[in-house]
Parts: structure tokens; sequence; C-alpha cells
């Protein structure tokens, strides 16, 4: 059943971070000031505790939910762990675990105009924004969801269901479009793109990655130039023999090819697409045939742990960094230049 968009559904998509900004009970921040300069989170799954102390040994007060917007007052580093990831954040009421609650920002941009013909590669900036496909007898219809940190391909600027500005994105996985509010995305520079450590021989360049530490390593040469906290795949389960792989494939791999935004999944179109669907996947730099990939991260913050299922979850701006600095290059032919090894063990 198609879901007709209203105006409160718009008021609702474009005020999602207003909600951050209700007042915290006294004490928790001095003044309202500080607080606006606080940092934001998002609660990526169905529900998480809201604990008296940073410890999963106090109390449990109350729950948040999935696409809760919180204000972060301060993090804190707790001796209870876990030893992995020991990071809490103070929070209205008392503290949550970081694991799956993804650092946000709420920001807001000017409208594009006019788009490549090849399209506009954007990066959406607020907590999350909810897109919409136009039904054939012109009826708007919820979609999918769509989060901080994802990247997406927009084509057009059109007139969405509010009278406002919205873009057109394609994907390349479905076969039609969808849209949402342009001041939720802004556009991916040229110079974010461009190659890192250019002049660094390209045969110099290796990642290392151990899964026994969830640690990936970047090196020129003997120097070591980046050191991240990455998740990779869960142990496969040997009760479906049928069922795939899901670890991460041990041994000498190259960085293949490389995707700025990928949809990950199958294009279901369903009215709870965004809980099977990860559309906007960003800074996908593939590693093995079978599609094996380091990428961004934007449902859950647990980095120190296996958690995928396969992949090299990363956080985005690691992967990013990671886009930019291996070869190939984006722009470059993938048969015709060094691929950076990637060793994992």
């Amino acid at each position: 059943m198609s879901e007709k968009f209203s105006r409160r559904d718009f008021m609702k998509t474009m005020g999602v971070g207003l909600a951050a900004l209700a007042l915290p009970r006294k004490g928790d921040v001095q003044d309202f000031a500080a607080q606006i300069l606080m940092k934001l989170g998002r609660v990526t799954r169905e529900s998480i505790s809201v604990y008296a102390e940073p410890s999963d040994k106090s109390g449990i007060l109350f729950q948040r939910f999935q696409d809760d917007i919180l204000n972060i007052y301060r993090t804190v580093v707790s001796e209870d762990g876990p030893a992995y990831n020991p990071y809490w954040h103070r929070v209205w009421g008392g503290y949550v675990h970081s694991a799956f609650v993804q650092d946000v920002r709420n920001q807001l941009n000017p409208v594009q105009n006019t788009f490549p013909e090849s399209g506009q590669l954007m990066e959406l900036t607020v907590p999350l924004s909810q897109s919409y496909r136009l039904r054939s007898g012109g009826e708007w219809e919820a979609f999918y969801k769509l989060y901080y940190s994802s990247t997406h391909w927009i084509f057009s600027l059109t007139e969405g269901p509010d009278g406002q500005p919205w873009y057109e994105i394609r994907d390349g996985l479905m076969t039609l479009s969808y849209y949402i509010p342009a001041t939720h995305l802004r556009p991916v520079s040229a110079e974010e793109l461009s190659p890192l450590s250019p002049q660094v021989p390209a045969r110099d360049k290796r990642i290392e990655l151990s899964i026994d530490t969830q640690i990936l390593r970047a090196y020129e040469g003997d120097t070591l130039v980046k050191e991240s906290m990455v998740s990779t795949g869960l142990p496969s389960s040997s009760l479906d023999p049928a069922a795939l792989p899901t670890d991460t494939p041990k041994g000498d791999h190259i960085v293949r090819s490389k995707n700025p935004s990928v949809h990950m999944g199958d294009g279901t179109l369903r009215s709870d697409a965004e809980a099977y669907e990860l559309p906007g996947v960003p800074w996908v730099s593939y590693f093995e045939i079978n599609g094996y990939a380091l990428h961004g991260t934007y449902w859950h913050n647990n980095f120190g742990i296996v958690m995928s299922h396969g992949c090299v979850n990363m956080r985005s701006q690691d992967a990013k960094w990671i886009y930019r600095w291996s070869t190939p290059a984006p722009q470059e032919a993938v048969n015709s230049v060094y691929h950076t090894p990637v060793l994992i063990t």
C-alpha cells in the first residue's frame, strides 16, 4: 500500500535534527549555546539501552530507538570496556555505549541547479532523510531512508511533494529514480576525489589487515601512514552449507576497482526496504573478485570486532582516505596501472 506524503511528513523529515536541540535536564550542560555545539548521534539499531553509569553492569534506565537523534554531551572511556570499544556517550538521562550510535551533523546546503550528464556525486549531511519515489499516478510514496555520510549520484533538480527543490537520485541498482530534499546533500568536489600522496611510487604503497586485532594499516615503504580500527566478516555458520560465506577472505589481494557510491542489496521494492537495503554505501574499494571490499559504514560504530557479511567495514572518513590513497586512482583504467596490495592475515 502506498504512503501518501503530507505536510506533517515533510516537517518531520526536514526537522529531524531539531529534536536533537531539545534542552537537557538541568545540570547536564551549562548553557544552551554550549549545547548547540555538541555532537549529535543517531541510533542505528532497533533499540539501545540508556544506563545509569558508563557500564553495562549498571542499571538500565530506559531505551532509545532506531533513528532517534541524541545530544552527546561528552564521551568517556569506561574501565568496564568492552576493551575493543570502551567509549560511552553521556546523553540525556544517562549513558549509552557508542557501538550503535553514528556520529552525525545536521548541515543544510545551497541548492545546485545544473548537473553533468554523468551525474553529480553528493554526500548526505543530515542525520537521516526520508526519500520518496513518484508513482505512475502522480502520487508520492515513501521509499528508502538515507543516512548521514552516505553518497549518491544526483542527476536533476525537481519540485518535490512540498513544492520545494528536491534532487533526483539514480543509484545504479534501481531501474527507477527516487528523490530527497536538495538541502540535505552537498556536492563532493573534484579536490576531494584527487589522489593522496601521488608523489609516492605506487609500488611503495601497501595495505595490511589483521583479522585478530581488527586493525588496518597502510604503509608507504616501511613507514606507517594510516592505522584504522575496522570490522571484518562474521565467522561463517557450519550449520548451513548452502549459506554464503561471511568470513573476510584471508590472503594476498589487490585493490581491483573502486566506486564512490554503491547500493548494496537487491533493490527490493517494499515499504520496509531500508531494513534490507544499504543504498549509498560510500567509498568502496573492491579487493576480491567475488565482491569483497573496503568501504564506509553508516549502520554501526562498533569497530574493533567482527560485524560484516564479509566486507571490511570502516569509518567513512577512513574508507575515503583509502579510496583516495590506494591505486588505481578512480579515474585510471584498472588494467593499466599498479594495484595496491592488500594482505589479510
